[in-house]
């Protein structure tokens, strides 16, 4: 899926975020749909949210929520049952960065720059699509406060560091080492990528003891599936492995 706006920065609109709910509805319903990639065309992977217009700024409040409900489009991302490999190709901020976080793994290229810049702008306003949630969840409450809070910029290597991504690549080697990952999560098979991904992420809002129920409950479920037993089989008669996803 790649944001195709690049004259304007691939900033979010409202037609732009109403087809990403539609993607990510579509690949809900299609069982054949086993992983995800996100990037951007242009220099940028998305630079933000178009501004709000002028006749709903001098409106009502209820104008105002109201537009920005229709811009929310993280959370189905997040929401998808398959792996999401974000590659960023260029610059993630505020709106960007929020739809970038919604995601499990990212790769950069080495000039891409990340920043939640809301409160600089004077607007009075701060991120609302995820971003406080989210981020702190990869890079923890300090560094989120402190880039919340004081509008940080941060280049490919410092999210390097800190988590925010999980490799930083040269631009020509973008989307050849994003195939690489999703080739190599789709080998171990697309239930058990999914029932990982489950496990990772729900686990993070459960007690210990609760994680590990929930870990062991999945991969009893995993071991009644076709492509556990083709698991087995593949391995059984040294061949490489057939998963159908069932």
């Amino acid at each position: 899926m790649t944001l195709d706006r690049p004259d304007a920065g691939n900033r979010i609109n409202t037609d732009l975020a109403a087809e990403l709910r539609h993607v990510c509805q579509l690949i809900r319903e299609d069982d054949c749909i086993h992983l995800m990639v996100l990037t951007g065309r242009g220099a940028s992977f998305s630079v933000g949210r178009e501004e709000l217009p002028a006749d709903l700024a001098a409106g009502p409040l209820e104008g105002k929520l109201g537009w920005l409900r229709q811009l929310q489009v993280a959370s189905y991302l997040a929401a998808l049952d398959v792996p999401v490999i974000v590659a960023l190709n260029g610059d993630a901020m505020d709106h960007g960065l929020e739809l970038a976080l919604a995601g499990d793994l990212r790769i950069a290229v080495a000039s891409a720059r990340f920043g939640l810049t809301d409160l600089a702008t004077g607007h009075g306003s701060f991120p609302w699509d995820g971003g406080t949630q989210r981020l702190p969840r990869l890079v923890g409450p300090a560094w989120a406060q402190d880039m919340v809070l004081t509008s940080r910029i941060l280049d490919a290597a410092q999210a390097l560091a800190l988590g925010l991504v999980n490799q930083v690549v040269a631009a020509g080697q973008l989307m050849a080492e994003t195939r690489r990952w999703a080739d190599g999560i789709l080998a171990g098979g697309p239930i058990a990528a999914r029932y990982a991904k489950e496990a990772v992420r729900k686990g993070m809002d459960l007690s210990l003891p609760q994680g590990l129920a929930l870990e062991a409950d999945l991969n009893i479920i995993l071991q009644s599936t076709s492509d556990r037993d083709e698991g087995i089989q593949s391995f059984l008669q040294r061949r490489a492995p057939r998963f159908t996803g069932g």
